[in-house]
């Protein structure tokens, strides 16, 4: 989603030429520390310099394209477990600014997701405040959130930076073009 997001908020012309750009900028990033190094130095070049607020009214909109792309099964199964009473909690690497308007659509109790730093002025720095939410910061962040005590985990992925995650659920879920495999 991200690469769709910044296209919206720049101009898929202009993400075009930054991507282009920033290509080496993020191999390097990316020899050093990986994908978070990666994404790291993208945002960077991306969004340095945005006010907060009119990415925030990007987030907003975005959130609602990314609603109307979920798989009806998904969202039943949000249902699911809204119905019985369950605590939604959405985890994710991708951005805060965009996750979080659509939790509040589809009824999520919380999100963890990635946040982007701004400074006193509502401007951002291009930096990402705290961590990437990716991998084993997803378990961990979840784990913090859910705090001491039994808890009965359904979880579900769709990448590889989610297996931390399910491997701490009791119902974990890999989610692709079906619902329902199980992790192997």
């Amino acid at each position: 989603s991200l690469p769709r997001f910044l296209g919206q908020v720049l101009g898929s012309g202009a993400f075009g030429l930054l991507l282009a750009a920033s290509g080496p900028s993020m191999l390097a990033a990316y020899r050093r520390a990986g994908r978070d190094g990666a994404k790291a130095a993208l945002l960077a070049r991306a969004v340095a310099g945005l006010d907060a607020g009119v990415l925030a009214s990007h987030g907003e909109s975005f959130s609602a394209a990314l609603e109307r792309r979920l798989r009806p099964e998904m969202v039943r199964k949000l249902s699911w477990h809204g119905d019985r009473g369950h605590r939604l909690i959405l985890v994710s690497a991708s951005l805060a600014v965009y996750l979080e308007p659509l939790g509040r659509r589809l009824g999520f109790d919380q999100v963890i997701a990635t946040d982007l730093e701004v400074n006193p002025d509502g401007i951002l720095t291009g930096r990402i405040a705290g961590v990437n939410v990716r991998a084993r910061q997803k378990a961990i962040r979840l784990t913090e959130v859910l705090g001491p005590g039994p808890v009965e985990l359904w979880a579900y992925g769709n990448s590889r930076g989610d297996r931390e995650m399910l491997a701490m659920a009791d119902h974990p879920v890999i989610v692709g073009r079906r619902i329902g495999r199980r992790p192997r």
